[in-house]
């Protein structure tokens, strides 16, 4: 995993070696194992390496000597089987990363088609004078890119653009900025900076001296009509195929890996198939609180024990939720309002004092294999009332805390919703999951794992993610996926004829931390703090914020703590206030 940057010039005289090499350094966190820069005509690029696959040989930028260099971020999977199958292309190294730089040549914007993997990649095409940028279907890896009259500019972290002067902190998007406070995250190609934009899981765009010239997309699920499966025991066989060979491409390493374990359904299948390919005890890391949140350390160890692996339980309390806040909002420059960042990011730290370089993860299960509450809410049939429209409502509704009606923050879904719903192959179900796919995974889910992993040089996994694993999973029919009040019926299947004393059919009890509980204990202070807060006056009003840190209950303590994200974003990012203090420490500076 590795942090990539890089230059397209409008003209040779434009390229700015000094912002490029700032663009390598701002991202160091990413890649502490060596930095290398590229240069050729009105190109620069800039690649930090953490080694993972021929640590040896596989340093970037990989250039094939005849027209082409690439730099990337992630890996590819299927690199062995793709070599096998073009016996005709002389690779000089073992690098995963060197296989599409092979392939360009013959498939050329459409190079990533058969990549398996999660990537961010810019190859360029010296002969035509031209970069493409690429990024994996799901969006697991991040590519944000600027363009100005200078040319396009891109990097792996928005912080890289902003540092090199690229882009402007600044210059913020209010209608980002009210659609983050309702949805903690921020959707589509828009991010809150009003400069910088995301490449789109899954597509590649062409940019020639500075300017995008062609976008092409491949759909993390595809438009084709899927097999489905008639009953639960062919359903569950090819699951197993799917889910075990995915498992097992995650585990192609150089470097020791381990497991992030909540107890839940799905890092629990996920070791459960670990522990079967691994001969060696696998490392799993669990998060535990002591008060307020659904800890789940028993049912962690219940499955390290019965699969022989090694657990290593990491405490998580209010004095860490204080001292870490702001190192974590430092991390997450495209702002995530998800509280789960916090856990995420101190397992990483330990995970990477351990010596491990690689985590595997359950995200995606949920979507994958319908485990949300919503679905089941949002597909109920007519008899049953209307279905329910997921998040239709602000998280801050009715609170009347901001300065003006928050008009907008919806646009960005609605927009997923309408295209997904002219899908007439996909039942309601797909079609909610897909819009999961497309925008709470990528821009939530997967941007989180990949922040608080990263700045601890930790690269992040997520088998459920995986063409074969999604292929299965669209095609199971809606019936196993959820039976009755519970969701993921088939993996619950799956995992209960693996591990039985596991209780796989356990209603789902959803991962939560306390952060309630330890705002409302320190509540008049950080009201007046967060309400003083310029990135808060400017949109909210001071008195009301105060009072919401004065109430207790679920809806309260939900928008207390995403105005404490927001405000102590706001101060670092945008004012540039230092984030090594704890919470009370970055808000009075």
């Amino acid at each position: 995993m590795c942090g990539i940057a890089g230059l397209i010039a409008a003209k040779v005289d434009l390229l700015d070696i000094p912002a490029v090499s700032k663009m390598g350094h701002a991202l160091k966190h990413r890649g502490p194992d060596g930095t290398n820069f590229y240069n050729e005509k009105n190109v620069a690029f800039a690649h930090t390496r953490l080694s993972i696959i021929d640590i040896e040989n596989g340093n970037q930028p990989l250039d094939d000597k005849t027209g082409a260099a690439l730099i990337a971020n992630g890996e590819i999977y299927n690199f062995i089987e793709l070599r096998r199958d073009n016996p005709d292309l002389f690779f000089s190294t073992l690098s995963d990363c060197e296989l599409p730089l092979k392939l360009y040549p013959r498939l050329g914007l459409d190079v990533a088609a058969n990549l398996r993997g999660m990537y961010a990649l810019a190859i360029h095409d010296r002969r035509h004078d031209t970069v493409i940028l690429s990024r994996d279907p799901f969006g697991i890896k991040p590519l944000y890119y600027t363009e100005s009259t200078t040319g396009l500019a891109f990097a792996s972290e928005p912080q890289a653009l902003i540092k090199s002067g690229f882009a402007d902190a600044r210059n913020l998007s209010k209608k980002s900025i009210y659609e983050l406070l309702s949805l903690q995250f921020t959707t589509g190609r828009n991010t809150i900076y009003r400069d910088i934009n995301r490449v789109l899981p899954g597509e590649t765009i062409q940019v020639k001296k500075g300017e995008i010239t062609c976008r092409k997309n491949i759909p993390a699920i595809s438009d084709i009509e899927l097999p489905t499966y008639s009953n639960e025991k062919e359903a569950l066989l090819a699951l197993n195929h799917a889910l075990m060979d995915s498992v097992k491409v995650h585990q192609r390493s150089d470097v020791p890996y381990g497991i992030f374990l909540s107890g839940g359904v799905d890092s629990s299948a996920i070791i459960s198939a670990m522990s079967e390919l691994n001969q060696t005890p696998v490392k799993a890391f669990t998060a535990c609180f002591s008060t307020g949140a659904q800890d789940e350390r028993e049912q962690a160890k219940l499955i390290t024990n019965k699969l022989g692996a090694e657990h290593i339980e990491i405490s998580f309390d209010e004095n860490d939720f204080i001292s870490l806040l702001p190192t974590v909002a430092a991390a997450l420059d495209d702002p995530v309002a998800d509280y789960a960042a916090l856990p995420t990011f101190k397992l990483g730290r330990k995970a990477g004092f351990e010596g491990i370089k690689v985590i595997l993860s359950g995200e995606g299960g949920d979507e994958m294999l319908a485990g949300y509450g919503r679905y089941r809410t949002g597909t109920r049939p007519w008899w049953l009332g209307k279905p329910k429209i997921m998040r239709s409502r602000s998280i801050l509704d009715q609170l009347e805390i901001f300065r003006e009606t928050p008009d907008g923050w919806r646009d960005g879904i609605s927009s997923t919703e309408e295209a997904i719903k002219l899908k007439s192959n996909l039942t309601p179900l797909q079609q909610l999951q897909m819009i999961d796919c497309c925008e709470w995974l990528p821009n939530d889910l997967l941007l989180k794992l990949d922040r608080c992993l990263m700045s601890n040089g930790v690269e992040g996994r997520t088998p459920f993610l995986d063409p074969m694993v999604s292929k299965i999973a669209f095609s199971i029919p809606d019936k196993f996926k959820i039976r009755g009040r519970m969701g993921k019926w088939l993996l619950r299947k799956w995992l209960h004829n693996r591990l039985p004393s596991y209780g796989a059919f356990q209603r789902k009890r959803g991962f939560t931390v306390p952060v309630g509980e330890w705002i409302n204990s320190n509540g008049s202070r950080l009201g007046s703090l967060v309400a003083a807060q310029s990135g808060i006056a400017e949109i909210c009003i001071p008195d009301h914020v105060k009072n919401i840190f004065l109430k207790t209950g679920k809806h309260q303590n939900h928008a207390s703590w995403l105005l404490l994200f927001y405000a102590l974003w706001h101060n670092i990012h945008v004012l540039k206030a230092p984030s090594d203090g704890n919470i009370f420490e970055c808000l009075e500076s």
